[in-house]
């Protein structure tokens, strides 16, 4: 694996020289090493197609939602926007074709100063539409919460400039809500908390112990890292980092884990060509369905359940500790069913696995090309249309050494680790009981068949999707 160092030093190089010409069609991206991906989003990272795909199947897949309402606060017309279609705006509402990302999280959120600069992030709200032959496309972005006319709706009617802007700036509101809401929180916080919880609740010949115990795997090793060297106060920074944190916990529901609500809960159901969502749903059934074989082995009926009191203890902790006894969550502090608990515990292993790869294993696909991933903004956005030009759009970018971090930093997180270990692969055997091992296996057999399935799939694809094969799913949250 390239050290942090050395890519710092690569990049600093190749941007020094870059920047200081400040011509963005030079600042490729920065290792020597080949970069097929990143190479075709400097290509089309301008595109509105892309711009859209990346809330489908990007590094945040978790954010767009079917909207049936505009909201108040996005005053939106139909005299304003371009339909893709002869139907109306409200028909096209009516006919959910019409979907939503709303950043409102980060409102208010103030930014860090970064090299003596003020920093910039704005909470978005941009309004897609689904086109008759199927692609999502954006048709209209308010950079912040409240319309006034400081606060222009912007079109892709607009300037060329105009347009790409309003874009890059959402394009960072999302790498930030992503960093600390999405990955940090979502995953490597929550797998902390599933592990402390198991480490001081369960003993280690507890069936429970043995299940999860696989996923768990260098996850306080790695977040202890990240404490020390990667949360820095190069993104949002210093207090918005701790106040999006914050706002994120409150706002965290049990439902939302649990990707099958989710994508209920936010209307995503037939949206073509979500492959996080079509994937996703097939891996938490192979999960679902393995989970319930091992604990059916033990745990015969409800009763089980409930008298188990090292598996009480664990769940409370769980609650108490890390949702902070949320009522919101839609937790409870006792599990009284085997079913709540199969899908728990689902969750619990999709989330240190499956979610995890999903959110980080795309990072420097996606980030290695800076412009469509700022970590950072130092110029506030435009309050009348007409203002915006390539190089106001280049003094608005980060810093070199603030670009250098950042891809250093999503670079090394998106490598897989030299003792990768995929999700249902067990080199330290805890089960040695007929059944268990025969369900193992057959876990196996069902990863392998859709990783197949999803090989052949991406084949027919301009942009693959291969965060949830099986080839790049690690068992833990280990990088």
């Amino acid at each position: 694996m390239i050290s942090v160092e050395h890519t710092e030093t690569i990049a600093y190089m190749h941007l020094n020289i870059c920047f200081r010409h400040k011509n963005i069609k030079q600042s490729n991206t920065v290792l020597n090493i080949p970069l097929p991906f990143p190479d075709y989003v400097q290509k089309h990272w301008k595109e509105d197609e892309f711009f859209a795909y990346q809330f489908l199947n990007g590094v945040n897949p978790m954010l767009i939602r079917r909207c049936s309402t505009i909201p108040k606060n996005f005053p939106v017309t139909e005299s304003m926007v371009f339909i893709h279609d002869p139907h109306t705006l409200e028909e096209e509402l009516k006919n959910e074709n019409i979907y939503l990302c709303d950043y409102k999280l980060l409102d208010g959120v103030e930014a860090n100063t970064i090299n003596g600069k003020k920093q910039y992030l704005m909470a978005p709200l941009v309004l897609l539409q689904r086109t008759p032959d199927d692609k999502l496309m954006p048709i209209a972005i308010q950079l912040k919460q409240t319309p006034g006319e400081d606060n222009p709706i912007f079109y892709p009617s607009d300037t060329k400039y105009d347009w790409l802007m309003a874009k890059i700036f959402v394009r960072s509101a999302d790498f930030n809500f992503h960093e600390l809401n999405i990955h940090l929180l979502r995953t490597h916080l929550l797998a902390e908390v599933f592990a402390v919880s198991l480490l001081r609740n369960v003993p280690m010949v507890h069936p429970l112990y043995k299940l999860l115990i696989p996923h768990t795997r260098y996850s306080l090793h790695i977040n202890h890292m990240a404490r020390n060297r990667l949360i820095s106060d190069d993104a949002c920074g210093g207090e918005g980092m701790f106040s999006i944190l914050k706002r994120s916990m409150a706002s965290m529901t049990y439902s939302s884990l649990c990707i099958p609500d989710d994508i209920a809960e936010r209307g995503m159901e037939a949206v073509p060509n979500y492959y996080y969502r079509d994937d996703g749903l097939k891996l938490w059934d192979i999960i679902h369905k393995f989970v319930k074989g091992i604990l059916k082995c033990y745990y015969k009926s409800d009763d089980d359940v409930k008298k188990d009191s090292e598996l009480q203890k664990w769940i409370s902790d769980i609650i108490v500790e890390g949702f902070l006894s949320n009522a919101n969550t839609g937790l409870l502090h006792r599990l009284r069913w085997s079913t709540a608990l199969v899908k728990f515990v689902t969750m619990v292993i999709f989330t240190c696995s499956v979610q995890h790869s999903a959110v980080n294993s795309g990072q420097f696909d996606y980030g290695a090309w800076m412009p469509n991933a700022p970590i950072s903004l130092q110029l506030p956005p435009p309050t009348t249309k007409g203002t915006t030009s390539e190089a106001t759009m280049l003094e608005m970018f980060p810093d070199v050494n603030v670009t250098v971090q950042g891809m250093a930093t999503i670079h090394l997180l998106s490598n897989q680790s030299s003792d990768f270990v995929p999700l249902g692969k067990y080199p330290d055997e805890h089960f040695f009981e007929k059944i268990p091992c025969k369900l193992i296996k057959e876990f196996q057999g069902d990863l392998e068949k859709l990783s197949e399935v999803i090989t052949i799939r991406n084949k027919n694809l301009n942009v693959p999707y291969t965060y949830m094969n099986l080839t790049v799913v690690e068992n833990s949250v280990a990088i």
